[in-house]
């Protein structure tokens, strides 16, 4: 499969070809362009466009790339959009009719010119369709585009569903959040608003770096901005681009005053295993410059085919829209019947050679075996609740309100008297759990409680003569 990334000047290509391991072998291709690519949201030269695509396709490293098919992501620009919360009493059969008729009501563009999806997402007990839809004739252009290098489009996702899918594993459903995802480029900062369910705002910001101001100051303007205007409160900044290789993630948190998760962590601790599949045989890829590509594929293996699952593909059908079932459902669909079929007739043939046998047999008494099973493990019943622990949190780690942070997650997991403070310094790498020996039942409890977080904390004993049951420090571990 091809990951097909283009927008103002720049051509993204990550390909990706499965190997009988089971691995996808790697071959990419990146270059801003001189020349415009699109000229107000349309392709400004077909040739050039195809000629871009071609010079990606020949020059990509280790080797040229000649899969045909193409998952193509697109800029944000390029798509309608808008959300809405479903209200309780609709019907999951009626849920279609329900999204139809918002489209009709809140899009732009008619149905019958736009093919369209949405995606539903449910959190705290709320539901919410996210809806996107790009113009026919703009899909006809990039076909045809295409077609003079013999490529083929296969799926077509916004650039914002690439990037929402880089961080949604470190989502927590139990807390709400609004996160700024900020791109930092060489010359330009560009970002979206989500929260947990997804985009909030389709509306790309951007902004120059000049020399005047650094790209701390330039963020923290703007969430002052964001927060006065639109009255949210910004929770974290998931920062991605190439420039954010070298950030320091606990100096940029204090300099911009919002939590700051650099996009390089959360692939490694949260998408590890997307990672190992990659084979590149020469040059490392970096995935913060194919972050759109990578973000494609993450979606494309997790969700599928975007225009045809998760809901149906609206297309023109003369004077109407009409839903129509995607042609891989009907492929499942066949398929699952024969197999019902063969099975059914197979069983019943299995079933007629048995009576036949069995009427020729003499009755036999078997005797049977009981079969004893183990007695299980007990584990003993603490005389205490999560509720009873007095616990102190001390920030270890050096990162401003960390403490705090994980204060909340205990409070929300059930734990009572919760105290924070500064650790005697801020150099733990590892986080370190210290319980007193009666209460130790509490240190299986938070390591459940906060696997998303810590893989392995250190355990000690805690001396009796502490006021605290449990001692919590917080290390660089910690995410």
């Amino acid at each position: 499969m091809i990951y097909l990334y283009f927008n103002q000047k720049k051509v993204e290509i990550l390909s990706l070809r499965k190997t009988i391991l089971g691995q996808q072998e790697a071959s990419f291709f990146e270059k801003e362009y001189e020349t415009d690519l699109l000229e107000r949201d349309e392709i400004k030269s077909v040739d050039f466009l195809a000629s871009a695509i071609k010079e990606g396709l020949n020059l990509a490293i280790p080797q040229a790339i000649t899969e045909k098919d193409v998952c193509l992501i697109l800029p944000q620009s390029f798509f309608s959009f808008f959300r809405t919360e479903v209200p309780p009493d609709i019907a999951p059969s009626a849920l279609e009719s329900f999204v139809k008729d918002k489209a009709k009501s809140l899009s732009s563009v008619s149905l019958t010119e736009v093919v369209s999806n949405y995606l539903q997402k449910e959190n705290q007990n709320q539901k919410i369709v996210i809806f996107y839809s790009i113009k026919e004739e703009f899909l006809r252009k990039i076909n045809e585009t295409l077609k003079l290098l013999d490529l083929k489009i296969e799926n077509i996702i916004p650039e914002t569903l690439a990037y929402f899918k880089l961080f949604e594993k470190t989502l927590r459903k139990e807390k709400k959040e609004i996160i700024f995802y900020v791109s930092y480029q060489q010359e330009e900062l560009f970002g979206y608003l989500y929260d947990n369910h997804g985009l909030i705002d389709d509306k790309k910001w951007s902004e120059k770096i000049l020399t005047d101001k650094n790209v701390e100051t330039i963020l923290k303007e703007k969430i002052l901005a964001i927060e006065k205007e639109q009255g949210i409160k910004i929770n974290r900044i998931v920062l991605a681009g190439e420039k954010s290789e070298n950030i320091r993630q606990d100096t940029f948190t204090k300099a911009v005053g919002v939590w700051t998760n650099p996009l390089k962590r959360i692939i490694t601790n949260f998408y590890k295993d997307y990672l190992d599949k990659l084979v590149v045989t020469e040059e490392k890829i970096s995935i913060l410059k194919f972050s759109e590509s990578f973000g494609g594929y993450i979606f494309n293996e997790e969700n599928g085919n975007f225009l045809k699952t998760k809901g149906h593909l609206l297309k023109k059908t003369g004077d109407s829209s009409k839903l129509v079932f995607p042609f891989i459902f009907k492929k499942e669909f066949f398929i699952f019947v024969f197999s019902f079929i063969a099975s059914f007739l197979f069983f019943l043939a299995i079933s007629n050679l048995t009576d036949k046998v069995e009427k020729n047999k003499l009755f036999v008494l078997k005797k049977v075996t009981p079969t004893v099973l183990p007695s299980p493990t007990l584990t003993p019943t603490p005389s205490f609740l999560k509720k009873d622990l007095k616990i102190k949190v001390l920030n270890g780690s050096g990162i401003k309100g960390k403490a705090a942070e994980v204060k909340d997650i205990l409070k929300e997991k059930g734990y009572g008297e919760i105290i924070t403070d500064n650790a005697d310094n801020f150099d733990y790498k590892k986080t370190e759990i210290k319980t007193k020996r009666e209460k130790n039942q509490a240190v299986l409890w938070l390591k459940d409680d906060l696997k998303n977080y810590i893989t392995s904390p250190k355990v000690e004993e805690l001396k009796e003569e502490e006021i605290a049951d449990v001692v919590i420090i917080i290390g660089a571990d910690f995410k």
